[in-house]
């Protein structure tokens, strides 16, 4: 019996991975051929029918796709980035024609001007069609793809929003091209580059050339970061890369740091209760999704409140609390907080007192509450 139960879950265990994983055949005209693509949908992809995901497009799918749709599963489970949708696209013994410049300017030309409308015209309208894709779309791209994911950012509206470049093959005009693009951002754009010192010596220069450049830019609306690893291969190089590439490009949706409530949210000379809207705002304005805030990004902006001692804004924190988890005792902790501490502690006692019908939340308990409100009314004789 105990080894028909451990079958079991095997089998079982392999039906969830191959129900996130599927594989597809897409007809193309521009190509002239078909084109197989993997394909991961996140956990829960079937129960959440009205929520949309941002959309990661991988060439060098044959061996890229499963590198990217792990790490991007991972950190989505921990929160660190939105569930997204994986595309890989298979360029096995393709990878050639489907990158082909001109010699003349380093644009797409013949082959590679096919693959070029086949992304933008055919693979990403069915994707778009098929599945409930959001507005962020990111390209990912190693070596010779990873110059080929460029020439969407030179388009006047790029096609992608985060452009993940690794050890990229540059054809030589991208020099030029790629930092003159950056600085003239009209939206907002991630660009992560990458490469490794044991690269081949005209991808380490180029990069370290492209490197020097854009990081002269100067355009708000660039998102740049960098990274030069020591040891990896040009093909192992992408395992360290992408993680990177994932922390920079979503750092705005993962829970507030140490570090960020250190240098930046106790240095504010603004409301943190501000910042902490602004930060849910951006994440909705760049990925479509109406995050929840969290209660680990609640207890910062909270401790930060008291260790200023800025108690005026426990009235605008715990108004926020109140609708983000109107069922617990977080809202009327903070509001309760507000009143105590600015001159109102009949208001405060009552309260605190008022939310003992409320759920338990973040270490605010029922007694915690009931003890504040009892040392109120001992201090004031109510």
């Amino acid at each position: 019996m105990k080894h028909l139960f451990s079958v079991l879950v095997f089998l079982l265990s392999i039906h969830f991975v191959e129900a996130q994983v599927k594989y597809e055949t897409i007809e193309s005209s521009k190509l002239g051929e078909s084109r197989q693509l993997k394909i991961q949908l996140p956990r829960g992809y079937e129960k959440n029918t009205n929520k949309t995901y941002p959309l990661f497009v991988v060439l060098d799918g044959d061996y890229m796709f499963e590198a990217v749709a792990g790490n991007t599963d991972y950190y989505s489970y921990w929160e660190d980035m939105p569930e997204a949708i994986v595309v890989g696209v298979n360029q096995f013994d393709k990878r050639y024609d489907d990158c082909l410049y001109s010699e003349q300017n380093s644009l797409p030309v013949e082959t590679g001007a096919s693959f070029f409308e086949f992304i933008g015209f055919e693979l990403i309208p069915h994707i778009e069609k098929k599945y409930r894709v959001g507005n962020f779309k990111i390209a990912v791209g190693h070596g010779e793809t990873a110059n080929f994911i460029n020439y969407y950012l030179l388009k006047s509206q790029p096609l992608f929003n985060a452009y993940i470049v690794i050890s990229p093959e540059l054809a030589p005009n991208m020099l030029d091209y790629i930092p003159e693009q950056l600085g003239k951002l009209q939206s907002k754009i991630f660009y992560y580059l990458a490469h490794t010192d044991n690269d081949a010596k005209s991808i380490k220069e180029m990069t370290t050339v492209l490197n020097t450049d854009i990081s002269a830019v100067d355009n708000d609306n660039l998102h740049y970061s960098f990274n030069n690893f020591e040891g990896p291969t040009h093909y192992s190089v992408p395992a360290h890369a992408l993680p990177n590439a994932i922390e920079n490009i979503f750092s705005i949706y993962q829970p507030i740091s140490k570090k960020e409530y250190k240098e930046t949210i106790l240095e504010l000379e603004i409301s943190p209760v501000l910042y902490l809207e602004e930060k849910y705002q951006t994440i909705a304005d760049l990925f479509g999704i109406d995050k929840q805030v969290l209660i680990n990004d609640f207890k910062a902006i909270s401790a930060a409140i008291e260790k200023n001692e800025t108690y005026e804004y426990f009235e605008a924190l715990g108004k926020m609390a109140r609708k983000q988890y109107p069922e617990t005792l977080l809202g009327s902790y903070y509001l309760a907080r507000f009143y105590e501490e600015t001159g109102e502690p009949k208001k405060a006692m009552r309260t605190y007192q008022s939310a003992y019908s409320l759920s338990e939340i973040a270490g605010i308990t029922k007694d915690l509450m009931l003890e504040k409100a009892d040392s109120i009314k001992q201090d004031f004789g109510y």
